[in-house]
């Protein structure tokens, strides 16, 4: 069958938090006379923001104690003095504005009892300043609330199209490093569709399928990451791969239910089987950056002991009504919080690097942009403090419509040689067949590299370990342009990003943040929060992270 093209003024890749709020706020303005498509390899209510049950910062007025500047040191100190002091302050600044509009777009902020809303603690941050949906629902509240506007405003729904069950698989870019749209795979189907554009905004989220311990869902396979990879986008502080610290850690699963860093917020501790309440050495207890605590309970769990969070602080009534969906999942799996501690471990749960842009999310190619976990603002720097992503999320969504909506969204249909070839490559039949590999023990084959050599900590031979190790796999992708499935696709895409994460790991040489090298000679100590390593030394050359 030949391939279908379409056109239309703006292409979202991606039905999370990021990729939503752009299509709400672009179709509100009006601009866009052939229409925004949002794309979704899954539902659209399916994605990595409906998970994140943390929070959002909110530096609101109302808020005597905190500031503007007390949000950016925090964020920094975070970061370990790795972001971007301009981006850091332009995203506090404006969290106000994103709050209230989201308010505006249905969002119903958890309130007190005096009907104010709520701010809650969570690690590193130095006031309560974060708020929730739910108790521990905030992703999913802000999403539902997202997803409710677009399917029913009436002022909205009229302009924009929307495909589920399709995958973006590549990029079109044209002779001058211009993006003209992208190829589609709708997985039901089996179709490819080519879609023009003359803007296309990748908002597909985070990597942490890559890993065989991860928070994130199944979709979180590093999908828009991988497009940018392969049409040569810069790429910027992939080897800080954020391990939260506390993830439900059953026996003979595989599966890392989130438990949310505000349960210790609220004053859950962490305990050994021996007893021992092992963060109270620390200046900041279990309150830690987030670094600091996973590798804590990694050398926990390396001297063979268990590690669990004793909820007992909290009070039951106080947990079940501020945390009902962990409660709920505990009391699933046969814990009883009221009298069980909560058994954790760490799992890969965000990525701090990603397609380097600018606060608009604008890439190094031309009318490419990348807004949410897939893009690298350099705002999170070496690790992320808590609840700055879905802010993150917002505020630049925000600025990408401010952007765009300055260019001329008419489509053209000029269209050179090099994105004829690009296209021709997806409607030739040869190259699509089944080898007769086994996808799925390919990924599971995978996060175990990663998981193994590339995870909380590092050193150079375990890091080219899995690099020889992952080139074997990847083998099966030369003069290979079209996949068979999804779930190859997926495959290809993992791989992409393992090899980008494992590249930016080989060239920082020091340890910082998240990133932690054990056979560095500067390193910091794993019970500190001592960033004092020269951040000069062993900085990764983003022109050599490359597939």
């Amino acid at each position: 069958m030949p391939m279908k093209h379409s056109t239309y003024s703006v292409i979202i890749v991606g039905s999370g938090i990021a990729g939503l709020y752009a299509a709400i706020k672009l179709a509100q303005t009006a601009i866009a006379p052939d229409g925004i498509l949002l794309l979704t390899k899954s539902a659209l209510s399916e994605c990595n923001s409906r998970y994140a049950q943390g929070g959002i910062v909110g530096v609101l007025d109302e808020n005597k104690q905190d500031s503007i500047s007390l949000h950016v040191a925090d964020t920094i100190k975070a970061g370990c003095g790795l972001s971007d002091f301009n981006v850091v302050k332009f995203i506090s600044e404006n969290s106000q504005h994103a709050i209230k509009d989201l308010m505006a777009c249905g969002v119903d902020f958890d309130k007190n009892d005096q009907n104010q809303l709520n701010f809650t603690l969570e690690g590193a941050h130095s006031v309560r300043r974060i708020l929730h949906v739910g108790g521990d629902a905030t992703g999913f509240g802000i999403e539902k609330a997202l997803v409710d506007k677009i399917k029913n405003d009436k002022t909205i729904a009229p302009n924009i199209t929307i495909y589920e069950q399709t995958l973006a698989v590549e990029l079109l870019i044209d002779s001058h490093d211009n993006c003209r749209g992208l190829i589609a795979f709708n997985s039901a189907t089996k179709e490819y569709e080519t879609l023009y554009a003359p803007v296309t905004v990748l908002a597909t989220g985070g990597t942490g399928q890559v890993y065989k311990y991860t928070t994130n869902p199944s979709v979180t396979t590093g999908d828009g990451l991988a497009l940018a990879i392969k049409a040569h986008a810069e790429i910027k502080d992939m080897e800080f791969i954020q391990f939260h610290p506390t993830a439900l850690s059953l026996e003979n699963s595989d599966s890392r239910f989130l438990i949310s860093e505000s349960v210790r917020g609220e004053g859950a501790k962490l305990i050994n089987n021996k007893g021992e309440y092992f963060m109270q050495n620390h200046p900041q207890k279990d309150l830690a950056p987030r670094d600091v605590v996973a590798r804590e309970i990694y050398a926990q769990l390396s001297k063979g002991n268990k590690v669990y969070l004793d909820a007992s602080f909290i009070g039951v009534d106080k947990f079940k009504k501020r945390f009902p969906n962990i409660y709920k999942t505990c009391l699933e799996n046969n814990i009883d919080i009221t009298k069980d501690f909560i058994p954790v471990s760490p799992a890969a749960h965000y990525c701090m690097g990603g397609i380097k842009t600018e606060v608009n999310g604008k890439t190094s190619i031309k009318n490419l942009y990348a807004i949410g976990e897939a893009a690298c603002t350099s705002l999170h720097g070496a690790n992320r403090l808590a609840s700055n992503s879905l802010l993150e999320c917002v505020v630049c969504a925000y600025e990408l419509v401010n952007t765009i909506s300055k260019q001329d969204l008419q489509s053209s249909n000029i269209i050179d040689e090099t994105v004829l070839n690009t296209i021709k490559n997806y409607t030739e039949t040869d190259s699509d067949c089944y080898d007769g590999y086994d996808v799925h023990e390919l990924k599971i084959k995978l996060k175990n590299i990663m998981w193994n050599n590339v995870g909380i900590i590092r050193t150079e031979d375990s890091l080219l370990t899995a690099l020889s190790e992952i080139s074997k796999i990847d083998d099966i992708f030369v003069n290979k342009n079209k996949c068979f499935s999804l779930e190859e696709y997926e495959l290809r895409n993992m791989l992409l990003v393992s090899k980008c994460i494992i590249n930016a790991a080989l060239n920082r040489k020091e340890s910082i943040g998240a990133h932690y090298r054990a056979d560095s000679t500067n390193n910091f100590s794993l019970s500190t929060n001592d960033c004092s390593a020269d951040k000069s030394e062993g900085k990764a050359d983003d022109s050599k992270i490359i597939a």
